[in-house]
């Protein structure tokens, strides 16, 4: 496993798995931007977020089911699970278990990350708090 590889995964998981936004700080570039259908995030914003997950999901984890590099891109594939506790989204706690499966495609730029691609399924999420359910059409 080449070094970046075992760096991107152990910060990876102490991120998006313990909330551990040092880790994730360490490992992004200055002027890191994360892009997604809904727009996009500077570094400071994802650190919110992360923290916001945690707070909401106080057993969150995050399993890298896959990786692939190339070059100064990877790519990961990864499922995240918790338990609804805390407010989030604006939805008060459910105490519903959620399951959330996405991936990431990332750039780098002198071995950091300078801009992330996220790419998951907020229904998926909604669907697990019973706040919406797939195929239904209805929020």
């Amino acid at each position: 496993m080449s070094n970046r590889r075992e760096e991107l995964l152990n910060a990876w998981n102490r991120a998006w798995g313990n909330g551990d936004v040092a880790a994730f700080e360490h490992i992004i570039s200055p002027g890191y931007v994360r892009r997604s259908k809904s727009g996009s995030e500077d570094s400071s914003s994802v650190v919110e977020t992360i923290k916001a997950t945690h707070e909401a999901f106080p057993d969150f984890s995050t399993d890298i089911l896959h990786i692939v590099e190339n070059g100064e891109t990877a790519a990961i594939h990864w499922q995240s699970q918790g338990t609804h506790q805390g407010s989030f989204m604006d939805v008060p706690a459910t105490g519903r278990s959620i399951t959330v499966t996405g991936a990431s495609f990332l750039r780098f730029d002198n071995g950091k990350i300078a801009e992330e691609f996220v790419v998951w399924d907020p229904r998926e999420l909604l669907s697990a708090l019973g706040i919406w359910h797939l195929g239904s059409g209805n929020a």
